[in-house]
């Protein structure tokens, strides 16, 4: 009966190690030295002193400590720092095997452009990691402002009648891909502010100074590790703001470019309407004329047919008629489609006052005009 009720458990326990995920890592020490393996999660948070949930990584952005490791989510970058070694889990990504292989082991060895050589490692591989993101969002913002300052210039001409649906595409595209920048540029800076407000968290991001304090005694200037760790992320909330302020102007820009094409249409569209209604009054005007030509041409008797002049002067009179008809349309339309004239300022309210002589004018400008009605004041 023991036998039995033991074997089900027994079958379980080897079912569910079999299923565990397995990670490719690629380890990286404190002098660049990379070494490559594959082990399985449940091995890895056993020998790293974590859960099974630090483990678990999703498609987010986060930095979190745990039993003194620090646990960077960068969506496809995972990565798990320790005082000794960096780790960096499922790095199978073209791009970024790029990255590890020619840039992040020459930075940990002091070989790169960080500023925290002289702080512990952990200082050296969240700055990299960091560095590293915010180049990735650079990039991105350096291959969109070009196309859609391009695609913006093609557009916007005056001279233009119509849009080219190809550009709108593009711009459309691009318009979508800048919008994607600007949201993971919020998330990046919303998980360095994260951070930023809790002085605990700070505190524990620093590993050397809690794993080894004669290391904390002697690397530093006076200056503590908490405050070192602030300064490092605040630089890079700066330039995730300064980017996400560069993103937000190239969307400014698209939307006025668009409130110009939009105009640019309008204008040219009222200018066919005019062009058509001028038309229309035109062939209104000869139309009318026209009857006297029809009177004419019917098949009934009158003593006008047998004079010979009678058909250039009817001719003329359908002319002159129409000419003047029409010319007399077009001015009726111009009165009433074209801009008025801005008002009149006088010459008191165009100098230069202090802004208690603008009070008094003003004032006294309301105290004349109460009590008139529009008609006075227009004349006025």
């Amino acid at each position: 009966g023991r036998f039995y009720q033991h074997a089900p458990t027994e079958t379980s326990q080897a079912t569910l190690a079999s299923v565990s995920p397995v990670f490719a890592v690629m380890k990286f020490d404190k002098k660049g030295n990379t070494t490559y393996f594959e082990k399985k999660k449940t091995e890895l948070y056993q020998e790293l002193g974590l859960q099974a949930r630090d483990l678990r990584f999703q498609h987010v952005m986060s930095i979190a400590t745990r039993n003194n490791r620090i646990i960077m989510r960068m969506e496809f970058l995972k990565a798990v720092i320790t005082p000794e070694f960096l780790l960096i889990l499922d790095y199978r990504n073209l791009s970024l095997e790029h990255w590890l292989l020619n840039e992040l082991a020459s930075q940990l060895a002091g070989e790169g452009q960080l500023v925290t050589y002289s702080l512990p490692f952990e200082f050296r591989a969240i700055e990299a990691i960091l560095q590293y993101w915010i180049s990735k969002l650079q990039g991105r913002l350096n291959t969109l402002q070009p196309q859609i300052l391009e695609t913006l210039e093609a557009l916007v001409d005056p001279k233009l009648l119509s849009v080219d649906r190809s550009k709108l595409h593009i711009l459309l595209q691009n318009g979508k891909s800048l919008s994607e920048l600007e949201t993971d540029v919020k998330v990046f800076k919303e998980t360095i502010l994260e951070i930023l407000d809790e002085e605990e968290v700070i505190e524990e991001l620093c590993l050397s100074k809690w794993t080894d304090p004669q290391v904390f005694e002697e690397s530093t200037s006076g200056i503590d590790h908490a405050e070192e760790m602030e300064l490092l992320l605040e630089n890079y909330y700066r330039q995730a703001e300064d980017l996400l302020n560069e993103a937000r102007e190239l969307r400014v820009l698209i939307d006025d470019s668009e409130s110009i094409i939009f105009i640019n249409l309008d204008s040219h569209r009222n200018v066919m309407m005019r062009l058509n209604l001028q038309l229309t009054m035109g062939t209104f005007s000869v139309s009318l004329f026209g009857l006297i030509g029809v009177a004419f041409g019917m098949n009934l008797e009158s003593s006008l047919e047998e004079d010979p002049r009678i058909f250039w002067l009817v001719t003329g009179i359908m002319f002159l008629g129409s000419g003047l008809i029409w010319r007399r349309l077009l001015s009726f339309l111009g009165r009433h489609l074209d801009p008025p004239l801005p008002p009149h300022v006088p010459p008191v309210l165009k100098k230069s006052q202090p802004a208690a002589g603008r009070v008094e004018i003003k004032t006294s400008l309301k105290g004349e005009t109460f009590g008139l009605n529009r008609s006075t004041i227009t004349n006025q």
